[in-house]
């Protein structure tokens, strides 16, 4: 009978439940279609039967939508009477404000304060009903009290730091992040996130101002001075986070990975001297780290990258590089583990030694290497493909671009091989073929190898049409793979040839530009610049303006150094030529020379 009975009660139980659950979904219902007398009278009716707060909030919420403030301060006051606390000041004070009673507003609001109690999870609550309506400094006021009601000064100083954020207080913001790494430094990456997305320039040196002085009054603790090395990679200045990281790795008896990450930035920003310099300390300070293989393969990659950029570089600086790479591999020997250093080797050799054959012979060795990464080994493929064309070897070349094209079909290096293939084809003057595959490539998820297909579809579309005969685009192109070939002379009077021959074809913009290119090359800027000039002066309309202007800026920027010519020429371009492929990317060139924040 009792069990009989215990059923009863708990099946009454759970239908009262499910009624009052039903209730609420009406009384939401209601409320978010502003029918809010009829919500108000279910959330009363609600409230009376479970005395809960949330119902009895959104009864004050009806009220006050309907205007009947008078019934709602008595409702407030009934409850304070019943059962005060902070969060019923604050829906006072809320309520005056809605009558634009400020002052009656601010004593509730400061009630609700002095009134919350020292546990954390009601400070936080009170300080959260302060945010929801953007009262900032009634929630920095909980805050406050809250961390002098639980003795600790650093509690809450994260989410102080967040209000200080809103507010748009930054020294306060900074100070109180920075406190709230001390009291809890797991939080310094969420702290990085916060600050590189919200601090400018002015931001930074402030960052900079606090944590010098933090770090002098906890020197002990790592994560100031691992803000420290962020901060300064942040600001790109890789000289002084390289301090910062070699010191940490010091300190912390570490494998040298930190060093190398920051390494790896600073090469990829183009700072190759703060990146050899932090790859030898790996060398000099942990030789037996699994990372000093891998450290001086990129010593070598960025001493390769730092004399070749942009051509400006002496025969001794090549001959030097040569020797450092001959010396790693008579040490370390040929495998697999060596492999992108031999491709490295064989790229030095045949673009800027102009030494094919032992070029062609380290690649060689390096393809009969067992174990190699299957993309170092189609990238060697590729070059080798590239060196074979080089000196005439179309055969092997196209065997070799193939090969790659069917093991990694899907990989960029694969359509990077049906490229070349279709590069070949033009060269070879099968042009049909060869835009069959241009078109194809239109579609590569490569920019690069994407842009370069539209070029060439394009450039084949505008002028295998103009001439009864494809006789002078056969010639184009063969000069075109003379020039590949760094057969220069030979390419100059093929082009010449077309000019003389057929003086009224659409190529002229074309020959111009080929020749541009070809003396910029050879280090003769001064015809470079001719050529480039007159395709933007004469040829303004034509498909090669747009990369003239953009090669032109390149020139000015890096090889003659003047800067203004290169703002004037990226502006021009990113203006006159927006749909081109290249002003995007001049908009960046132009505002960085400007000296704008990127």
């Amino acid at each position: 009978m009792k069990g009989l009975r215990y059923v009863l009660v708990l099946s009454f139980i759970c239908f009262l439940t499910a009624i009052s659950a039903q209730n609420s979904q009406l009384a939401r219902q209601y409320y978010s279609t502003g029918e809010y007398e009829k919500a108000g009278e279910i959330y009363q009716a609600l409230y009376k039967k479970s005395k809960n707060a949330t119902y009895f909030s959104y009864y004050i919420k009806c009220l006050i939508a309907l205007e009947d403030y008078s019934r709602a301060e008595k409702m407030i006051q009934k409850e304070i009477k019943r059962k005060p606390s902070p969060n019923l000041y604050v829906t006072y004070g809320d309520l005056f404000e809605m009558q634009s009673k400020t002052e009656e507003a601010n004593k509730q609001y400061q009630k609700a304060i002095a009134a919350v109690p020292n546990k954390s999870h009601l400070i936080s609550q009170l300080a959260n009903a302060f945010l929801r309506s953007t009262k900032y400094d009634l929630a920095i006021q909980t805050y406050e009290k809250g961390a002098e009601l639980l003795k600790d000064e650093n509690v809450f100083a994260y989410n102080l730091a967040d209000l200080y954020r809103r507010k748009g207080d930054i020294h306060n913001m900074i100070n109180s992040y920075l406190l709230s790494i001390e009291k809890t430094p797991a939080r310094l990456n969420s702290v990085q996130n916060i600050l590189g997305r919200d601090l400018d320039e002015d931001g930074f040196a402030l960052l900079k101002e606090q944590l010098l002085a933090k770090i002098q009054q906890n020197p002990k603790l790592i994560e100031f001075p691992e803000l420290l090395q962020w901060m300064y990679t942040q600001q790109k200045e890789y000289k002084k986070a390289l301090r910062q990281a070699t010191a940490l790795d010091l300190r912390l008896d570490e494998d040298g990975s930190r060093v190398y990450n920051l390494a790896s930035i600073a090469a990829n920003a183009g700072e190759y001297d703060v990146a050899i310099s932090g790859l030898q300390y790996i060398l000099d300070n942990k030789p037996n780290s699994t990372l000093a293989l891998r450290a001086k393969e990129a010593i070598m990659t960025n001493k390769r990258k730092k004399i070749t950029q942009n051509y400006d570089y002496t025969l001794e600086d090549l001959r030097s590089l040569e020797t450092e790479y001959e010396d790693f591999l008579a040490d370390k020997g040929k495998n697999a583990n060596t492999a992108l250093i031999m491709a490295n080797l064989a790229e030095l050799e045949a673009i800027y030694l102009n030494d094919l054959d032992k070029s062609i012979s380290i690649l060689n060795e390096l393809i009969q290497i067992i174990g190699v990464n299957k993309y170092v080994l189609n990238n060697a493929k590729l070059d080798l493909g590239d060196y074979y064309l080089m000196q005439g070897e179309i055969w092997e070349s196209t065997l070799l671009y193939s090969q790659v094209d069917k093991d990694l079909k899907e990989a960029f290096l694969g359509e990077m091989a049906r490229f070349k293939n279709a590069k070949l084809s033009y060269y070879n003057g099968d042009f049909e073929w060869a835009q069959s595959q241009f078109d194809i490539l239109k579609a590569s998820t490569s920019k690069m190898i994407s842009n370069d297909a539209i070029d060439l579809s394009v450039f084949i579309t505008d002028n295998l049409g103009l001439d009864s005969i494809a006789t002078p685009m056969e010639m184009y192109a063969r000069a075109e793979l003379l020039r590949f070939q760094n057969r220069f002379e030979e390419s100059f009077n093929t082009l010449d040839s077309i000019s003389t021959n057929y003086p009224d074809h659409g190529l002229t913009d074309d020959i111009l530009y080929a020749k541009a290119q070809s003396y910029a090359k050879l280090k003769n800027y001064d015809l470079a610049v001719t050529n480039y000039e007159r395709i933007i002066s004469d040829f303004a309309e034509e498909i090669r303006a747009d990369n003239a202007i953009y090669e032109l800026a390149l020139l000015h920027e890096y090889q003659l150094g003047d800067i203004e010519r290169a703002k004037e020429l990226y502006e021009k371009l990113y203006l006159e030529y927006s749909n081109s492929t290249f002003a995007i990317e001049a908009r960046k060139k132009f505002r960085k020379l400007r000296g704008d924040e990127i």
